[in-house]
């Protein structure tokens, strides 16, 4: 019978816990500033990729020694890789938000998501 009463009380704990209201106002502005961030940031990064990527392509067109060359070549290969990461991962997050419908923004353009009529 006590096995049953001590299975019974950790059932029941987080109805208790949830009873309690919680203000996630605070939570949900810094969570949307930093969202706010990371939009801004993102397109320049991936500019800094790219102005990576064509600076490596720069020194090994202009390189004489084979060293030189080496390390453009590396250069290159980072450039490539950073921006496939970067541009993977953003096309992900986006098919992840799309399928699972997360994006809770009103669209702007046509906020009731309706083809309008046309004219006759």
């Amino acid at each position: 019978m006590k096995k049953f009463g001590l299975i019974a009380a950790s059932l029941a704990l987080p109805v208790f816990a949830g009873a309690q209201a919680v203000n996630t106002s605070y939570i949900d502005s810094i969570l949307i500033s930093i969202q706010r961030i990371l939009n801004l940031a993102l397109p320049i990064i991936i500019a800094a990729a790219v102005v990576y990527f064509i600076y490596g392509i720069a020194r090994y067109v202009m390189s004489g020694s084979d060293d030189a060359k080496a390390a453009a070549k590396d250069k290159i290969i980072y450039g490539i890789v950073g921006l496939f990461v970067m541009i993977s991962v953003w096309g992900l997050v986006n098919i992840l938000v799309r399928t699972f419908n997360l994006n809770n923004t009103p669209d702007i353009r046509n906020p009731l998501n309706q083809i309008p009529d046309l004219p006759r």
